[in-house]
């Protein structure tokens, strides 16, 4: 299914994956994805490594979700590192293997990569060459806090309604305050694009991961929630997790009831969380 199509339907949830590195990896995936699954989601995305480093693993993931589970992928791809024609010829195998959704992506080189920067630059330019190849439902990426390269967040803002005017909807990055979405939301509908856009979750289960996390993506790490995690840590990481399922309930709960057309979960290739907000708000 087309995820523009789901979403006509009413609010969708899914999960996100990364291609797993390892066998101990690939089994914790497996597990994740057999657990998930019950939970029927509209869709699952698989995400692509910093100039293609994942490209084949990313590829033969999206793959096999779709041959071996019935669960609709989402294929994440970017234009860092690659020619027009190398992006014209992953695009052209995933409509050939059947994948019908691509989120574009601009994307950033590896860190102290030697690799040229590639053709093309923006998301918007990745649309575009998307579109010419086959028939997709094509994904953005949006900052519900202002991308970290972003000069001003009014920029940032007219930069997301660019690319969401020709894309059908948009998946945000984790945040924790869900007013930094709704501003997104209404700053967009003020530039006239009203197109879906999905609020992005992180559950803060673990302190040292989500902070670092945050800091990379230029995302403000809440004082209040903070101080909830830290009151947890002597109590232990089980009791760190359960203040961070707590919390992003929460936050779950205040962007359905203001309208949120759907939550995507960023699973780190794992399902308890994710298990866990799902029975707490009853879905």
């Amino acid at each position: 299914m087309k995820i523009a199509d789901a979403l006509k339907a009413g609010p969708c949830y899914s999960f996100e994956f990364f291609p797993p590195r390892s066998e101990e990896a690939e089994r914790n995936l497996a597990t994740a994805i057999r657990e998930l699954a019950p939970l029927a989601p509209a869709y699952v995305s698989v995400t692509y490594g910093a100039g293609g480093s994942t490209r084949d693993r990313t590829h033969d993931l999206v793959v096999e979700i779709l041959r071996d589970t019935g669960i609709t992928p989402m294929a994440h791809l970017t234009c860092a590192c690659h020619s027009r024609q190398e992006l014209v010829d992953v695009v052209t195998r995933y409509r050939d293997a059947g994948i019908e959704n691509i989120l574009a992506l601009g994307g950033d080189p590896p860190a102290d990569s030697d690799q040229p920067p590639g053709e093309l630059k923006y998301a918007s330019e990745l649309i575009d060459l998307i579109r010419g190849v086959g028939d997709f439902s094509i994904g953005v990426a949006a900052h519900p806090e202002p991308h970290p390269h972003s000069p001003s967040i009014e920029e940032d803002r007219r930069r997301t309604a660019e690319k969401l005017s020709k894309a059908d909807f948009a998946v945000t990055q984790f945040f924790f305050d869900a007013r930094h979405y709704f501003d997104l939301v209404e700053s967009l509908r003020v530039l006239g694009v009203d197109k879906p856009v999905i609020a992005g979750i992180m559950p803060a289960t673990s302190m040292r991961s989500i902070t670092r996390m945050s800091e990379l993506q230029g995302s403000e790490f809440p004082k209040d929630l903070a101080a909830k995690l830290e009151a947890a840590e002597p109590d232990g990481p089980e009791a760190v997790h359960r203040v961070g399922v707590e919390e992003a309930t929460r936050l779950c709960r205040e962007l359905l009831d203001g309208g949120a057309p759907g939550l995507h979960f960023f699973t780190l290739n794992r399902s308890m969380a994710t298990r866990e907000i799902y029975e707490a708000l009853g879905l």
